[in-house]
C-alpha cells in the first residue's frame, strides 16, 4: 500500500558498477540468435508431431523477444550498430506479428509517463485481473495504431509497413493450411500469446496508486518467482537503470538490495 513515505534517491548507476552495461560477445550473439533457434525448433517438432515441444517454443519465443531480445533492442542495450540493431528489432519483433518500432515509442513513453492516463502500457495495471486479460485482446493493434498517430515522416512509414507485413504472413499461413496447419497454428498462438502481455508486463509488476517510483513498481524476490519468470522479475530494477541490459538483471538486484532495505520496501515472494 502507498505509504506517501519520502523515499531516499536510489544510487547513481555509477556507484553500482558501470559493469552492469556490459554484456560478453556470446550473450549478444544468443540474444539475437535464440528467437530464430525457437522458429526452426517449432517447424521441426511440428513436423515430427511433437506438439509439446513446439508450443513450448513458441511460449518462450513469446516471452525471449517482448521481455528479452526486442527489449535489448528497444533500449539499444546490446551495443550493436544504430542500423543493426533497428534491423533486428524490426525483423525479431515481427516472428511474433508485431511492430518493433511501435513498441519502441509505447514504453518509451511508458517510462516517461507512467501511470498517466495516456500510458497505453499502464492501462492494465488500473484494471481488474479479468480487465487486464481482455486488454491484451486488442492491445497490440491498439499500440500500433496510438503510435502510428503519435509519430509522422519515416518512422511512421516503418511503423506502418512492420504492421502491415504481419497481414501477408497470416494470409500466408491460412492459404497453406490445407498442406500443413504448422504455419496456421504458429499465427494463432503467437496471437494469443501475445494476449496476456498487459497482464504480465503491466498488471503484474505495477502499483499505479503509488506516490513513489518505488511504490508504483513492485519488487519481487525468491526462487520460485525467479525461476517462474525465468530471471525476468526485475521490473523495479529495469524502471530505476534501463539502460542496463537484461542478462545483468540479477546482478543489478543483488547491488540494489541493500538501498531497497533501507527505504523499507519489502518485496513479494512465492514461499521462498
Amino acid at each position: 500500500m502507498p505509504t506517501n513515505k519520502q523515499f531516499d534517491p536510489p544510487p547513481r548507476l555509477p556507484e553500482l558498477g558501470l559493469d552492469l552495461l556490459k554484456i560478453t560477445p556470446i550473450q549478444r550473439l544468443w540474444t539475437i540468435t535464440v528467437p530464430f533457434i525457437l522458429i526452426v525448433l517449432y517447424f521441426v517438432a511440428a513436423h515430427f508431431g511433437y506438439w509439446a515441444i513446439a508450443v513450448g517454443a513458441l511460449v518462450y519465443l513469446s516471452f525471449v523477444t517482448y521481455g528479452s531480445t526486442s527489449h535489448d533492442l528497444v533500449h539499444r542495450n546490446l551495443g550493436l550498430t544504430p542500423v543493426t540493431n533497428e534491423i533486428f528489432l524490426t525483423l525479431i519483433e515481427l516472428l511474433s506479428l508485431r511492430s518493433g518500432h511501435a513498441y519502441r515509442l509505447s514504453h518509451f513513453h511508458h517510462h516517461a509517463r507512467y501511470p498517466a492516463d495516456d500510458d497505453l502500457e499502464a492501462a492494465a495495471s488500473k484494471r481488474s485481473l479479468g480487465g487486464a486479460l481482455l486488454e491484451g485482446v486488442t492491445f497490440h493493434i491498439r499500440l500500433w495504431l496510438w503510435a502510428i498517430k503519435r509519430t509522422k515522416g519515416s518512422e511512421r512509414k516503418l511503423i506502418v509497413v512492420e504492421g502491415g507485413l504481419a497481414m501477408p504472413m497470416i494470409l500466408a499461413a491460412i492459404l497453406v493450411s490445407k498442406f500443413t496447419v504448422a504455419p496456421l497454428i504458429y499465427v494463432l498462438l503467437m496471437i494469443m500469446g501475445a494476449w496476456i502481455t498487459p497482464l504480465v508486463t503491466s498488471y503484474v509488476p505495477h502499483t499505479p496508486s503509488g506516490t513513489d517510483e518505488l511504490e508504483k513498481t513492485k519488487l519481487f524476490r525468491g526462487v520460485v518467482l525467479s525461476v517462474v519468470a525465468m530471471e525476468h522479475l526485475y521490473h523495479l530494477e529495469h524502471h530505476l537503470y534501463p539502460a542496463v541490459p537484461h542478462q545483468n538483471w540479477p546482478r543489478l538486484a543483488k547491488r540494489l538490495d541493500p538501498y531497497f532495505a533501507s527505504q523499507g520496501i519489502v518485496p513479494v515472494k512465492l514461499w521462498f
